[in-house]
């Protein structure tokens, strides 16, 4: 085809080169089509979700393929003895992982909220092939850190994956529980009677029934009211498919488990009676005390996520009415959200307890308002995204949806069976791989999508820079020296709430030297009219106890005598240090 072209225009030398440049714009062009897809080590494919074992072999093989910036650990077992996995990932070269501001991500608290695991694992997987290609994400792991926990709740993914179960089915762990008071233990679970792998719906005909079939579709059933008309069969819906297994007039009761890792963290506690499932008392479950060791022991997370499944939500605190955050912290959450609304389409920003249900001892209700670290949880998947548009999708265009996008293969048609105890029955329903996770052509929008979006908050963390060092002579050996500390990121070094709460190491500027005695140091609210506020003590070191404000700066002054080398050095337990030195010498 070449060969033509190039006798087609002749001798030509112009048009040769033109004809030779342009054929460089379309390589050009084609190359650059692929060349954000930098390739990984690890193969992975995101249009499908992974149980348990292949999540555990995943971490082991990204750990394999990238050791020089991932490692994997076990913090803990969970309550059937499951590895609890936490992932670092960090760039050794620029320092210790604990010597930057990290962000810690983690996901699947619920047994059946699984696809957080996948966006775990999207987002591993594409720091560790960017690495190097990417500048933006370069530059980002050279300045922060991540930990990762992909399984919150293992036994309950495995249970998920591995057993019957419907879309929402294996929310809790799978500590044996007395959830219906009898004495007896997890004795009344969801049976798959027919055998077919799926919890379904159970429905029996019944003449004196409150329910019908939709006249739109039959496998739909709506409530029988006056105004309805017309010859039509009744029906008693029964719940999920299973029996009366401890014979107490009651049909799935008291499943495994039945209790809420997501209400056993410290934050705002409630026993049982007020929070259901909240646990004997806060860490009691050995999921949430391994994780909560592990991020006690990093106190430079500045940032965290938890993913959850359903809604299209990012999610912040408090979860409770009574509960406020500092209007600082309140701006920071603001901006990260708002970004996150444009990069996740069909999301909404919300406040827990305003915009969803009032959560006591949630597990970003513990690292926001106890830990004063800025945290969302995103609920991923939202039933607008069916048809992509402002409303959800209705129970009758799921089902469209279910015909003709997805070949029928998510719902289960009414089909008879013969109950044990309510004798021909019929069921039917929603397969658990549909509703609350995405199709799985849609799971790898969602892991980026996701993923972009944490890589903002990441960005966001403290970013310190000492700037503008002035030294000037008061005559002798005594000088003035000023510096700036500028937070070139809006999460600040230490938020709003960590100061309240007084958690986690204080900050300090420290001025130095080997020949230097320092007479006086303080603040200056600017450089040209406000007056030195100076510390009464130990003026070398000055605490910061409110850290340096996000997108912000403040100037730090000390009286100095001596000669020689001097040295600022700014420290936090979110930021990487930073330092600038000057020499003192009388002219």
């Amino acid at each position: 085809m070449l060969s033509i072209l190039n006798n087609a225009l002749g001798s030509s030398a112009a048009l040769r080169i033109a004809f030779a440049a342009l054929m460089g714009v379309f390589t050009s062009v084609a190359a650059g089509q692929v060349d954000y897809q930098h390739p990984s080590k690890v193969q992975l494919a995101f249009n499908k979700l992974y149980n348990y074992d292949e999540v555990i072999r995943i971490c082991e093989q990204m750990v394999a393929a990238y050791p020089e910036m991932l490692s994997l650990e076990t913090i803990g077992q969970s309550s059937e003895g499951r590895k609890m996995l936490a992932l670092t990932l960090n760039i050794q070269k620029t320092g210790p992982h604990d010597s930057k501001p990290a962000l810690y991500i983690d996901a699947n608290i619920h047994g059946n909220e699984v696809q957080g695991t996948e966006v775990v694992l999207y987002t591993i997987w594409y720091l560790t092939k960017s690495y190097g290609k990417v500048e933006h994400l370069t530059r980002l792991m050279d300045r922060v850190s991540f930990y990762f926990v992909p399984m919150v709740n293992p036994d309950g993914r495995a249970y998920w994956f591995d057993q019957p179960n419907t879309a929402s089915s294996s929310r809790s762990g799978k500590k044996p529980t007395d959830n219906d008071g009898d004495g007896l233990y997890d004795e009344d679970p969801p049976n798959d009677l027919d055998g077919d792998g799926y919890i379904l719906r159970m429905r029996r005909e019944d003449p004196n029934g409150n329910m019908r079939e939709s006249a739109e579709d039959y496998r739909l059933m709506v409530r029988v009211d006056r105004q309805t008309k017309g010859d039509f069969k009744r029906y008693t819906m029964l719940g999920s498919e299973g029996i009366d297994d401890d014979g107490d007039g009651r049909v799935n009761e008291d499943g495994p488990g039945g209790y809420d890792l997501n209400r056993n963290w410290p934050a705002d506690w409630q026993p049982n009676y007020i929070q259901r499932g909240s646990g004997d008392y806060p860490f009691s479950h050995p999921e949430t005390h391994s994780i909560g060791k592990f991020i006690l022991a990093r106190p430079n997370i500045a940032a965290a996520q938890s993913y959850h499944n359903s809604g299209g939500m990012i999610l912040r605190g408090p979860g409770a009415e009574y509960v406020t955050y500092p209007g600082r912290d309140t701006r920071v959450y603001d901006k990260i959200a708002k970004r996150g609304e444009k990069l996740l389409p069909f999301y909404r920003y919300l406040v827990i307890w305003s915009g969803l249900y009032t959560v006591h001892g949630g597990t970003v209700n513990w690292t926001s308002e106890d830990l004063g670290i800025i945290s969302f949880t995103n609920e991923l998947w939202s039933g607008k995204q069916y048809y992509n548009r402002d409303e959800r999708a209705s129970q009758k265009e799921r089902l469209e949806f279910s015909d003709f996008v997805l070949f029928g293969q998510t719902y289960v048609p009414w089909k008879k069976f013969n109950h044990p105890v309510y004798g021909e029955i019929e069921l039917g329903g929603w397969r658990k791989m549909t509703g609350r996770v995405p199709p799985a052509f849609a799971i790898e929008e969602m892991c980026h999508r996701n993923f972009a979006f944490t890589m903002y908050h990441a960005d966001q963390m403290p970013l310190v820079e000492l700037r503008d060092s002035e030294v000037k002579s008061l005559g002798g050996n005594v000088w003035r020296v000023r510096v700036d500390a500028h937070n070139l990121r809006t999460i600040p070094t230490t938020t709003g709430q960590a100061a309240k709460r007084k958690y986690g190491p204080r900050d300090f500027l420290e001025i130095s030297g080997p020949s230097l005695e320092v007479v006086a140091g303080g603040t200056l609210a600017n450089r040209f009219t406000a007056p030195f506020e100076f510390v009464e003590q130990n003026p070398h070191k000055l605490w910061l106890d409110t850290g340096l404000r996000g997108d912000g700066h403040q100037i730090f002054q000390w009286i100095v005598e001596g000669s020689g080398q001097a040295t600022v050095r700014f420290s936090s337990a979110r930021a990487i240090n930073v330092s600038t030195a000057f020499a003192l010498r009388p002219e």
